[in-house]
């Protein structure tokens, strides 16, 4: 993982679900691009094809995203899909863990929803802690300061997950 993501903004609304995020009915499978195919289904049916055009995007959402059951399968679906990050005004506690503990980037910014469109690219600085908006042709039009990860944490994520970090720490103690 990368501690400095950019890619085009994807946004949804408050209070996303799981269930909105990957519907009951996939969870029969496990291969990361199979359940990203299926990644926001009722709400944004062509998303996996529209992410994967554009080399991965960055999920921009309001309050409560992942709220729901904790699934992690949620949030397998939105790396298969080739969500590079999600920054929100709020996440539900489990998500945004299980977020950390599959490898994928999740900050919470407020005000974000209201300073991204459709169109605009973000960029996220894990490591200095600054989330920055720019406009499709580059312009920077927003920058937040958001709270730095702790340094075990940034260690999960660019480890690609809790499994691949502990997997590693394992070999490193031997």
């Amino acid at each position: 993982m990368e501690k400095v993501v950019r890619a085009k903004a994807v946004k949804v609304g408050d209070n996303i679900d799981t269930d909105v995020i990957i519907p009951g009915r996939y969870l029969i499978y496990t291969d990361p691009e199979t359940l990203g195919k299926y990644c926001f289904e009722p709400i944004m049916p062509d998303f996996y094809k529209k992410s994967k055009e554009l080399g991965g995007v960055i999920v921009v959402a309001g309050r409560n995203f992942g709220m729901g059951s904790s699934r992690e399968q949620a949030v397998v679906a939105l790396k298969g899909a080739g969500v590079k990050a999600v920054v929100a005004e709020s996440f539900a506690r489990i998500f945004y863990r299980n977020c950390i503990n599959q490898g994928l980037p999740a900050v919470r910014v407020p005000g974000i929803s209201e300073a991204v469109e459709e169109g605009d690219e973000v960029e996220v600085d894990l490591e200095n802690g600054v989330v920055r908006v720019y406009d499709p042709q580059g312009n920077l039009k927003k920058e937040f300061k958001v709270p730095k990860l702790p340094p075990s944490l940034l260690e999960i994520l660019e480890s690609g997950g809790l499994v691949p970090y502990l997997k590693r720490k394992m070999v490193q103690t031997q």
